[in-house]
Order: structure tokens, then C-alpha cells, then sequence
């Protein structure tokens, strides 16, 4: 017995360890990969919202209303102008300023009258005619990020447009996902951050003003389970794991911390459940030795039954004899059963005694089983591991998925499949095409169909076409919207939807040509693909189909094979 209570025990020890250090490095590394996941989804995020913002302004440079109202220092609807365009646009602010850098027009009213003369975005914007990206701390202790342009007719200088990403939109998307996500600049200045205190600090000084934990802390944060873990970095007194990743602008960089709690958590329960099963086993053994022990003391208690009708026969027979000698074997008889009763009380109670220390330490370890099912970490466990299971088939889908979201920088292409692009836009358009009930026809080649270029900004064009179709065909009866993508010399795409078409084919790509109702839409969707599709060196065509409705087909040079091969 106490042979196979050490064997069990030291069995127990060995798969306990073996299973911890497995299931760590296991769930470590899927935290790990889930985190680089994640950190490329926010890098894009970021890049698209920059990439986005950064056209705007050579837009609004051209609008006709802003060059009047600085032509003629009539600025009464600039600022409404100015704010028809910012929920479209998804900008921070818009602001008009004039030639000596005083803001005339702004959707934030308090800005009206603030001179700008000094400031670096609008010093930069006059001396280059492009596009100019400024990053600067305001007076809330908050960063800004503005691209700005000048405004000019021929060349007369008439102003600037400036244009304010919206970082906190991105902070807040942020939030609550992992446990920390901050940016740094070229120099490793925090720029953006879920902690504003980290703002305009480097990384070890921002992670330095978390408080330290407690001596009681580190003492239970050490014993609290057997996953620990090796910490990159310490945030609020837990261990993280740090990944970092380049933004490709501006020299940026993106830091994103995730706590190993979860993995504790679930080592530690599969671990309880090995504990509990273990336990079980040794409750079992006890169990079997108790149940083979009552058998031999009522295999005793027959036998000694027996004895006594025996016993019983033997007197009578002896009775038959002579009167004394009767009475010596009965007395003789009487002598032995009480020897034997004796002995039968004896042993009973030293059964008993052997009984006591077994029945209480099974006791025991059915109490430990019984607290370990009252707190139901064992279904806590299977359920985690289950959904464990069920994650890790998708990811590995968005990682293919979202690793074509790596970016090189804005002014790099590489090799892009069209076909995935297509994919991936109708997936960011799924929300809403599930609000419609409408027919969604793909036409797709079975063979990649490659192009250099930019895939980010390629599925841009295309979620901005289908968001057309989506709208042209809101009074149809049937709606359909079909995509076509055709490889020869050039490659094709073509979506064609069954609305009532296009009226106007002439100024359709020009800038704050729509169609649609006030508050819709201010036409710049167009404008920003065509200017997409012209910068891949392909272009942008829209016509009316024969039965009814638009098609509007983007042509994309075909990647050369020898440029495929060396890519």
C-alpha cells in the first residue's frame, strides 16, 4: 500500500511539471502570435487613418468656395462649408487659415481668430507646394498630427488648409483590448498612447510611473501559481509580454504589451485537474484496499460460525460419556472458544485501528476533490480550452489574412494578388451587406492575379466603389451587385450594380461632384480612387450598362513575370 501511494505520488509530480513547462511554452506562444496579430491590425488601422487624411487637403485646396471666400475675404460660410466635410472625411478639425496665418474658418468655433503664423505646419506649407505632415504638442499637453497646404491661384498665395487626424479615435479603439498600446516617434518620444500620462515621456521613464507592488504582492504574485513566466517588462506591477512594430511613417514605432495572466490561468487549471485526478486515484486505491479488508473480516466472521456448530456437535457427543469426563471436555471446549474469541476480539479491533488512518486520509482527499468541484475551475478549464481550440482555426485566417497588411512605407509597392484584395474588402464590407438583402455575384480567376502596387490603398478603391453600388441600388427591386475580375495584358475589375445609372459621366471623378442628398456624402470617394488607381499607374472608368445601371472598371498594369520571379 504504501508502495503505490509513492509511486502514484511520484507519477503525479512528474506529469505535473512535464504538462507545466508544455502548456506555458504552448500558450505562450499563442499569446505571443496573438499579440503580433493584433499589433498589424493596429499598425494598419493607423496607417489608414494617415493615408486617408493626407489627400484631403490638395482636395480642399481646389474647392471653389474656399478660394473665393479668400479671394474676397467673405468667410460668413466657410466654416459651415468646412464642417459639411468633416464627419465624411473622419478628421480631428478642419481650419482655413489666411495668407498671414490667421485662422478665418474652423469646425472648432474657439479656434476662429487664434494666429497660426508661427507654427511649424503653417510655416512648412508655404514654403513647398505639396502636401506637408506636421506632428506638434498643444497646450493640453496632447500631441497633433496635421497635414496642411497651401492655398493658391496661379501665384497668388492665398492661404492654408490644415487638416487634424483624429489620434483619439485610434487611442480609444485601443482600449480595453490589450493591456497597454503606445507609439513613439523617430526619437522614441510617446506620441500616442492608452496611458495619456505616457505622452511626451520615452518608454522607460513612462512605464517608471507606475507604482511599484508591495513586498505582500510580489510574495503572493510569486506563489500564486506554477506558470511563472519570465516578464519582458513590468506594467502596473504585472509581467507583460512586449511586441513591438514599425510604422511605416515618419520613422514611427508601435509597442504593445499583453499580460501573462491568461496563461496562468489556464495552466493552472489544467494542472488542477490532473491534481483532481490524481486525487481521485488514490481515493480509488484507498477504496479498494477498505472494500478487501471488510471482505476477509466477514470471511473470518463465517469461518468462526462455523467453528462454533462444530463446536456445539462435539459437546453432545461427549455428553453421552461419562459425567466428568463430559464436564473436562466441556470445560476444555469452553476454554478454547473463549481463547478463540479472544483472539477473534483481538484481531477485530487491530482491523479496526488499521482502518482508521486509511478512511481518514481518503476523507481528505475526497474534501480536496469535492472544494475543487464546488469552485468549478475543472468546467472553467474545458470551456477555455475549447474556445482555445475554436480561435485558433480563424486568426490563422485574418493572419493570412491581415499579413498582407505589413506595410514597407507609403511610397513602396510590392507584389499584391488582386484576388485576395477583392476578398478582403467584401469581408471589411460584410456589416453592411448583412443590413440589405442584397445579390453579391463574384467572378473570380482560379490563378493569382498579380500587380505592383499598394494593397491597402487597392482595397480602399474597391470598398469605395461597392459602397456606390450599395447606395445605387437602394430602389431596385432585385438588388445585385457583380464583380468581374478579368487578367490579360492589364488587369480588370469591374463592378456593376442594377440602379438607375449615372447621369452625368463628365464631372463624376471631379472633387465635391454627388449625387446624393445633403448630409449623405460631399463627393470626394471618387475623387480619392481615381487619384488611388492613377498612382498604381493604372485608371479609374465609370459607364452606363446597356440594360440598366453603372459599371465602373479599374484597369491595373499586370506585374511583368520577371519582376514576379525576382520578387
Amino acid at each position: 500500500m504504501r508502495l503505490a501511494v509513492l509511486v502514484i505520488s511520484l507519477l503525479a509530480v512528474i506529469v505535473i511539471y512535464v504538462s507545466n513547462q508544455l502548456l506555458t511554452q504552448r500558450f505562450t506562444e499563442t499569446i505571443s502570435n496573438r499579440s503580433e496579430v493584433r499589433l498589424a491590425l493596429y499598425v494598419t488601422n493607423l496607417m489608414n487613418e494617415l493615408q486617408r487624411n493626407s489627400v484631403v487637403p490638395q482636395l480642399l485646396s481646389r474647392d471653389p468656395e474656399l478660394i473665393n471666400a479668400l479671394e474676397g475675404n467673405n468667410y460668413s460660410q466657410s466654416t459651415a462649408r468646412l464642417l459639411s466635410f468633416v464627419d465624411e472625411i473622419g478628421a480631428a478639425s478642419l481650419t482655413l487659415l489666411d495668407r498671414d496665418g490667421r485662422a478665418v474658418a474652423a469646425t472648432d468655433r474657439n479656434e476662429i481668430g487664434a494666429v497660426h503664423r508661427n507654427t511649424p505646419y503653417f510655416v512648412d506649407a508655404l514654403r513647398i507646394n505639396q502636401t506637408v505632415y506636421t506632428t506638434y504638442l498643444n497646450d493640453d499637453g496632447a500631441y497633433s498630427y496635421v497635414y496642411s497646404r497651401r492655398i493658391e491661384v496661379g501665384d497668388n498665395l492665398l492661404g492654408v488648409i490644415m487638416v487634424e487626424v483624429d489620434g483619439q479615435r485610434l487611442e480609444r479603439g485601443w482600449a480595453g483590448v490589450s493591456d497597454a498600446v503606445l507609439v513613439m516617434d523617430s526619437e522614441g518620444t510617446i506620441i500616442m498612447a492608452t496611458e495619456p500620462r505616457w505622452r511626451g515621456l520615452v518608454e522607460e521613464d513612462a512605464l517608471a510611473r507606475q507604482s511599484a507592488p508591495s513586498a505582500i504582492e510580489r510574495a503572493i504574485r510569486a506563489t500564486q501559481g506554477w506558470a511563472a513566466l519570465p516578464a519582458d517588462a513590468y506594467l502596473r506591477g504585472e509581467a507583460v509580454l512586449r511586441k513591438e512594430m514599425r510604422v511605416p511613417h515618419q520613422g514611427w514605432r508601435m509597442v504593445n504589451f499583453t499580460t501573462y495572466a491568461s496563461v496562468r490561468e489556464r495552466v493552472n487549471g489544467i494542472l488542477a485537474l490532473e491534481v483532481m485526478g490524481f486525487a481521485i486515484l488514490l481515493a480509488l486505491l484507498f477504496w479498494t484496499t477498505s472494500r478487501r479488508t471488510a471482505s476477509r473480516l466477514v470471511f473470518f466472521q463465517r469461518e468462526s460460525a462455523e467453528l462454533r456448530a462444530l463446536n456445539r456437535r462435539l459437546q453432545r457427543e461427549i455428553a453421552e460419556r461419562e459425567k466428568v469426563e463430559k464436564t473436562l471436555e466441556v470445560a476444555e471446549q469452553t476454554i478454547a472458544q473463549s481463547s478463540k474469541l479472544a483472539a477473534l476480539g483481538e484481531m477485530s479491533a487491530a482491523v479496526s485501528h488499521e482502518l482508521n488512518q486509511p478512511l481518514a486520509a481518503m476523507k481528505t482527499y475526497l474534501a480536496g476533490a469535492r472544494l475543487l468541484l464546488q469552485r468549478d475551475r475543472p468546467e472553467e478549464a474545458l470551456s477555455s480550452f475549447q474556445r482555445i481550440d475554436d480561435l485558433l482555426e480563424r486568426m490563422g485566417a485574418i493572419t493570412r489574412q491581415l499579413k498582407s497588411y505589413a506595410r514597407k512605407g507609403s511610397e513602396a509597392f510590392e507584389p499584391v494578388d488582386t484576388r485576395a484584395a477583392v476578398s478582403t474588402a467584401l469581408a471589411l464590407m460584410e456589416p453592411q451587406l448583412k443590413t440589405r438583402d442584397v445579390n453579391i455575384v463574384r467572378t473570380l480567376p482560379n490563378e493569382p492575379v498579380m500587380i505592383m502596387g499598394d494593397r491597402l490603398r487597392l482595397e480602399q478603391v474597391i470598398i469605395n466603389l461597392l459602397r456606390n453600388a450599395l447606395d445605387a441600388t437602394k430602389t431596385a427591386a432585385n438588388p445585385t451587385i457583380e464583380i468581374l475580375l478579368a487578367a490579360g495584358d492589364t488587369v480588370s475589375i469591374q463592378i456593376r450594380d442594377n440602379g438607375e445609372g449615372i447621369e452625368n459621366l463628365d464631372d463624376l471623378f471631379e472633387p465635391f461632384y454627388t449625387t446624393k442628398q445633403p448630409g449623405d456624402g460631399v463627393g470626394l470617394g471618387l475623387a480619392i480612387s481615381s487619384g488611388i488607381v492613377n498612382d498604381l499607374g493604372g485608371r479609374l472608368t465609370a459607364r452606363n450598362a446597356v440594360d440598366g445601371g453603372a459599371i465602373f472598371e479599374v484597369q491595373l498594369p499586370t506585374i511583368k513575370q520577371d519582376v514576379a520571379a525576382a520578387e
